[in-house]
């Protein structure tokens, strides 16, 4: 948990398939694109959430879902995806808690690298992951290649 101002404790927790659709209001009211055919239709959180349920996280304050993110791993390196925090309650550090209890599940797995896509407008998110000692790679180009736009 992190300590917030007026003694208000903000809850990390697994997600589960009921925090669904708060979880696409979290990413939509971010400014993060949604998938809801592809990567985050609510059938494939299901499976993440089953074959992975440590690695789905969500803060919470008074019973309610306030940010969210996603790691994910093949086995070799982690990533962290989709971190979100409702625009009213940014600049507390429910980002930066999430981000590190992510970190501890992956470690928890044995990884040792972990890796996140950052794009190169979102300052706030590149501020955090360095804060964080995430460092810039100029070396690495990123490329997709993609079933279709949903994928």
């Amino acid at each position: 948990m992190c300590e917030r101002s007026k003694g208000q404790k903000i809850k990390i927790r697994r997600l589960s398939l009921r925090d669904y659709d708060k979880m696409v209001e979290i990413w939509r009211s971010s400014g993060l694109p949604f998938k809801p055919k592809g990567r985050e239709s609510k059938a494939s959180m299901k499976k993440q959430i089953e074959a992975t349920p440590d690695l789905l996280l969500g803060a919470e304050e008074n019973d309610e879902l306030i940010g969210v993110i996603i790691a994910s791993t093949e086995g070799r390196k982690g990533w962290l995806n989709r971190i979100a925090v409702v625009p009213e309650k940014r600049g507390k550090g429910i980002a930066k808690a999430l981000t590190v209890k992510a970190e501890q599940a992956l470690r928890k797995r044995g990884i040792k690298i972990i890796g996140l896509l950052v794009h190169k407008s979102n300052t706030q998110s590149i501020n955090l992951a360095k804060s964080l000692g995430y460092t810039p790679n100029p070396e690495i180009l990123y490329l997709t290649k993609r079933e279709s736009d949903d994928a």
